[in-house]
């Protein structure tokens, strides 16, 4: 049961989180830090680590190429972190006040991001050092903000526990990326951008891209002529899922009320969904 609450909670919680990395401020936010997509992206997001080396942020973000990270990190840090974090906090709290409109004022949003902050902090940080580090970061006060952060800790947290089910899994960061992205005969659930949209924002050449597909094809894991999942290939994605879920449950598992706290957090998820930015979705009139 808990396992299906961490996908639950997963599935429920997401949409909020990435209005982070979707929203029609960030062409302001890279002109106002010099930065561009993939510098701003990747110094929004690893903030928290502190100006450490590029190889520490590619490990924590896994399926981005580390060229990418070993150029776009550097830049982000020259400009300043605390500069590009707050900047990053300045495009949600325009965004996400925008779709919430009077909700961002209604007294539960504060204490739903209460609840959920509690839940991170009782979490073991053990072994997920991008979560460790999102939890240890300071936030606004405002209530949107706050249940953005709040949300933040639990996603990495259980991104941390994905990644190490793809370690498990023995899948390299390039072929995990074309992996995640190969048809499925079953595509209800599985959330893509699409190969060309993925391989330039993770920063993979057609010839790294073109070589994993041949490693996971010596593996019978695709299709010999197509980009497409085998029978082994889903096999083990439903491995990796259920891997995943497994090590995001334990934070669940002391919260009797925990469904009810997702329900609660729906309307807030679907405001920001509504409002029409998030790949996918469309503005409602």
């Amino acid at each position: 049961m808990t396992s299906a609450l961490a996908r639950l909670a997963y599935s429920t919680l997401e949409p909020y989180h990435v209005a982070a990395y979707f929203n029609p401020d960030l062409p302001n936010a890279y002109s106002d830090t010099g930065l561009d997509g993939h510098a701003f992206y990747v110094g929004a997001r690893g903030a928290p680590l502190g100006p450490c080396a590029p190889a520490v942020v590619s490990s924590t973000f896994y399926n981005f190429s580390p060229a990418l990270i070993a150029a776009a990190w550097p830049a982000a840090v020259e400009a300043g972190l605390e500069r590009v974090s707050d900047r990053r906090w300045a495009a949600l709290d325009t965004v996400l006040a925008d779709a919430l409109g009077e909700r961002a004022g209604d007294p539960h949003l504060a204490e739903l991001a209460r609840r959920l902050h509690e839940i991170g902090d009782r979490a073991d940080f053990a072994g997920r050092p991008l979560s460790a580090a999102w939890h240890a970061a300071s936030h606004p006060d405002a209530p949107h903000l706050a249940l953005w952060h709040a949300i933040a800790v639990l996603r990495e947290w259980r991104g941390d526990g994905h990644l190490a089910a793809l370690v498990d899994a023995e899948l390299d960061p390039t072929e995990a990326v074309v992996f995640h992205e190969a048809q499925h005969p079953d595509p209800a659930g599985r959330r893509t951008l699409g190969r060309r949209i993925t391989q330039i924002t993770r920063g993979w050449s057609d010839e790294q891209w073109g070589a994993a597909i041949e490693r996971l094809r010596t593996r019978g894991l695709l299709e010999p002529d197509a980009e497409a999942l085998s029978e082994g290939g889903v096999e083990l994605d439903r491995r990796i899922e259920e891997r995943t879920d497994r090590l995001a449950a334990s934070i669940w598992r002391d919260v009797p009320d925990a469904e009810d706290l997702l329900t609660s957090a729906r309307p807030y998820v679907k405001a920001v969904i509504a409002a029409g930015f998030l790949p996918g979705t469309k503005k409602k009139s």
